[in-house]
């Protein structure tokens, strides 16, 4: 007798199923597709005068992620050929490899055929000429209508389900490699969606935090402008279209948070995002921003680009080593500078997604981005009064302190911000386990307290 522990197994293992039965009948079709048109290329026997006649699976009552897609965009005999293409070298590589044949004329490959090969895949990697091929043969009509497919606001990229990427400028724009998202690669095979995460071709990380609302202190007036925000993220829609001000306003939406380290501006900006289920990602600054001339703008434009048709919530921490002034251009470093600068304001404004810069002086960026901020929020130290939330909700109720630990006190005598009082605690604690006491004591708390002024260059 099965126990219900069992259940979950079951159900993950017929979704896995489903989706392999599905994508396993939507292969066999472009099989029967590719191999048509192989024959009619080559003026052999063939049963189908066009590669049409061969009619797809019927996907009606088909649950499977991969026949969710296909019905939500009303995918069609062309994009259904091509989005099989692209998963193919991650499904059913082999069946690729009847395109490596060789032209004997030449002694190379069809140029016809498209494709490249990898770094390190034995296989044939199909590129836009890949499918061109298989979809229009030598008909010059059909090409136009085939190149439509991989337009910027064809539904297929608009949702990021094909990626092109274009290695060389000025080659043809159909040698672009043609390849499926991560995203959705994870769904139609696992059931899941994957959220890209940090890596040398994504130089942005999804941040999320086990805090809530209540354990941010700040003043009314700052949670004010916060609560705008998350109002227009979560309405931004209705605002926009139901109430007709899509005329007067642009999509998206920018902030800039400015004030001391410490002071909430990164849990702020994670906090609106678990307010309004949109996934705050920040951006690694170290991965971005490049010598080389061009390679800042092709970083950015990775994580921008993904961004463009998901509700994600973009984060540049410290971002005035970003979005600093420009200077007067006395030679070529300064030009570069000033056009990175006047590429990201370009791609902010045009980002139709919540934007947030948080910076520790405002003063640092360029005056053309403060124009163009919809809000500016000041993260003031705390006083006194915030102080005391912010120990109490830290330690106070840890039953860890000892009696000699008095908060009001602390809180009215060290001008300390959030984050420095964390690492205060930190620090006691890890002093009282060395000195195997299972209590902070104020002794404790006044050394973390006389480092962390030390860092900022002030004293107890």
């Amino acid at each position: 007798m099965s126990n219900g522990a069992e259940l979950p197994a079951l159900t993950e293992a017929a979704g896995l199923g489903l989706a392999a039965a599905t994508l396993e009948r939507e292969i066999a079709w472009f099989d029967a597709v590719l191999q048509a048109r192989i024959c009619l290329h080559f003026r052999q026997p063939c049963a189908h005068a066009d590669v049409r006649e061969i009619d797809p699976p019927a996907l009606a009552g088909d649950g499977s992620p991969y026949a969710q897609l296909v019905h939500e965009c009303r995918l069609g005999f062309s994009e259904r050929i091509v989005l099989v293409l692209a998963l193919l070298p991650h499904l059913r590589p082999a069946l690729l490899d009847t395109l490596f044949v060789r032209n004997k004329n030449f002694d190379r490959g069809f140029t016809e055929f498209g494709g490249w090969k990898g770094r390190a895949h034995g296989g044939f990697l199909p590129t836009c000429e890949t499918a061109a091929f298989i979809l229009a043969g030598e008909d010059l009509a059909q090409r136009f209508s085939v190149m439509r497919l991989f337009d910027d606001g064809h539904p297929l990229r608009q949702r990021g389900v094909l990626r092109i990427e274009h290695e060389a400028p000025g080659e043809p724009f159909l040698s672009g490699a043609l390849g499926v998202g991560a995203e959705y690669l994870s769904w139609f095979t696992t059931g899941e969606r994957h959220k890209p995460d940090f890596s040398s071709s994504f130089p942005a990380k999804l941040i999320t935090t086990g805090l809530g609302w209540q354990d941010l202190v700040l003043g009314p007036e700052v949670l004010e402008e916060i609560d705008a925000i998350t109002t227009w993220i979560r309405h931004a829609d209705t605002l926009l279209h139901s109430w007709q001000l899509h005329k007067a306003i642009k999509p998206g939406y920018r902030a800039l948070f400015f004030g001391p380290p410490g002071t909430g501006k990164t849990l702020t900006a994670t906090l609106i995002g678990q307010a309004t289920q949109a996934d705050v990602y920040r951006i690694d600054l170290s991965m971005v921003v490049s010598k080389y001339i061009g390679e800042t703008e092709k970083n950015l434009a990775q994580v921008f680009d993904q961004a463009q048709t998901r509700r994600w919530i973009l984060f540049f921490d410290e971002a005035d080593a970003l979005f600093g002034k420009r200077t007067n251009t006395s030679n070529s470093n300064d030009r570069h500078a000033n056009q990175e600068v006047s590429y990201l304001l370009q791609r902010v404004e045009d980002f139709p997604g919540t934007v947030i810069l948080a910076t520790n002086l405002k003063a640092n960026i360029d005056e053309a981005f403060a124009r163009r901020f919809q809000s500016m929020v000041h993260f003031p130290m705390p006083d006194a009064e915030q102080r005391l939330r912010l120990w109490d909700g830290m330690v106070g109720h840890t039953g860890r302190l000892a009696d000699d630990v008095d908060l009001h006190q602390l809180a009215d005598t060290h001008e300390l911000a959030g984050g420095a009082i964390a690492n205060v605690v930190r620090y006691a604690a890890i002093h009282a386990l060395q000195a195997g006491r299972s209590r902070m004591q104020a002794s404790d708390l006044q050394r973390g307290i006389v480092k962390e002024l030390r860092k900022e260059g002030r004293t107890a």
